[in-house]
């Protein structure tokens, strides 16, 4: 049973984005205590899980012009980081960012990516046990260990369904819009 439910999540998804979203996220669920990391850090894991798939990466390879590994986790960070409704319609219809991307969604340099979103339950986690953010190896592992006890999956590899010269027709529409003129 989680203390933090999926809804309740989503709530501090969505307030966080009123402010500096992972600084907030990390402040807020230092205050709520080790359990309610631990519950933010499986649900999110959950939905970067859910997110690495290979019709997802390619849509982020048009957006960006490439998207190597990391910057597609940081894309799907980004992705969690713009709510639930904006994560449902784009894991259901990736063709949709053509539609909702504009420069107040982007990071400074003007990329669909959000780093930072990505070590909030790590840093909430060192927070509440050092008084500070600075990495710690032991904090870090005492919290995989953590989620492990709590059940957390593990993502599993990816089988690309697609080739450079296939996204273009693969996503008209974001092509349409970035494929020759990609972010960043």
């Amino acid at each position: 049973m989680y203390i933090l439910e999926k809804k309740g999540f989503w709530r501090l998804i969505e307030k966080s984005r009123e402010f500096d979203q992972a600084e907030w996220l990390t402040e807020e669920l230092a205050q709520k205590g080790l359990e309610e990391v631990l519950d933010f850090e499986i649900l999110f894991q959950e939905l970067m899980n859910a997110s690495y798939q290979s019709h997802l990466w390619g849509a982020a390879f048009v957006l960006m012009g490439g998207c190597s590994d990391d910057a597609f986790d940081y894309f799907r960070g980004w992705l969690i980081g713009q709510g639930e409704e904006i994560y449902n319609k784009v894991m259901k219809d990736p063709e949709f960012l053509a539609e909702y991307i504009n420069e107040d969604n982007l990071d400074d340099e003007g990329f669909p990516q959000n780093e930072e979103l990505l070590t909030v339950g790590v840093d909430a986690y060192t927070l509440i046990k050092t008084g500070d953010i600075e990495w710690d190896d032991d904090i870090h592992n005492e919290l995989l260990e953590a989620l492990d006890n709590k059940g957390l999956q593990s993502v599993t590899d990816i089988e690309f369904d697609w080739e450079e010269d296939d996204l273009e027709n693969l996503f008209p529409v974001l092509w349409d819009r970035f494929g020759e003129e990609p972010l960043g």
